[in-house]
């Protein structure tokens, strides 16, 4: 994990950031039924290369040296929960998909995420999506100088059990900075007041993935995609964001 030391870091991460942050408003206004995640993976590679950004998932490497990654973006669908590979499928009217999406710009690393209903989703899907995202900001608002790690799993994981929901414990947020993924890991659960106390200088990406049932994962045999065990649907929401002596900064804000 690196410390942002100056201004002129912090400036090449908001830009990172802001690449991303674009490019994902972009791919929401564009998964709608009939669109296959192959044409969104199109068309974040394209926007990605006119920002002059590399996209920091393409061809990242496996973790147990599996196949590297073969797609610009993450797009995981309904009980999907996070790395599925962009291909041939159709988006359907009633389908959910999360789209997680990081770049590489001018030495620095910015990554985000986020889920999208695709026309008309029943009411409990949709209700997923906003609590997954509102967790999101629970978790956040806890990223302050002085708390430590464990303020913010535990004010993800609380509010999202307590609308019923449950939390994956698999798979977590990170540092981030040069490098897309780095130290600390930052879990979806835990207990307040544990954990690496927070500074300012600090870069994380805040994930929760929230599952409509049981937290319980497994991985598909493409070594990548990961579903939900129960076969409910799952959503994903992201933020690379800075700690800093005035609060949280979120640097993908859309």
């Amino acid at each position: 994990m690196i410390l942002i030391k100056n201004a002129d870091e912090i400036e090449k991460m908001r830009k990172a950031g802001k690449v991303v942050a674009q490019v994902l408003s972009m791919l929401e206004k564009a998964a709608v039924p009939g669109v296959t995640t192959a044409q969104l993976n199109g068309i974040a590679e394209e926007e990605t290369k006119k920002r002059g950004a590399i996209p920091v998932f393409k061809n990242y490497p496996h973790p147990h040296r599996g196949k590297p990654f073969p797609g610009v973006i993450c797009a995981s669908v309904n009980e999907e929960v996070v790395h599925g590979i962009p291909g041939d499928r159709v988006l359907q009217d009633g389908d959910i998909i999360s789209i997680d999406f990081g770049v590489l710009l001018d030495g620095y690393a910015g990554d985000s995420a986020l889920t999208v209903g695709i026309g008309q989703v029943n009411p409990q899907a949709m209700k997923l999506i906003q609590v997954t995202e509102q967790s999101l900001m629970k978790g956040i608002e806890k990223a302050q100088m002085g708390k430590k790690l464990g303020d913010v799993s535990h004010a993800i994981q609380k509010f999202v059990e307590d609308q019923g929901f449950s939390v994956v414990r698999d798979y977590v947020g990170h540092g981030i900075g040069r490098q897309m993924h780095e130290d600390p890991p930052v879990p979806n659960y835990g207990k307040p007041n544990w954990g690496s106390v927070l500074k300012p200088g600090m870069a994380i990406a805040i994930e929760p993935m929230v599952n409509m049932g049981t937290h319980c994962v497994y991985t598909l045999a493409d070594q990548w995609t990961v579903r939900t065990r129960d076969g409910l649907p799952s959503a994903h929401f992201e933020h690379s964001i800075a700690i800093t002596d005035h609060g949280p900064e979120i640097l993908t804000l859309r």
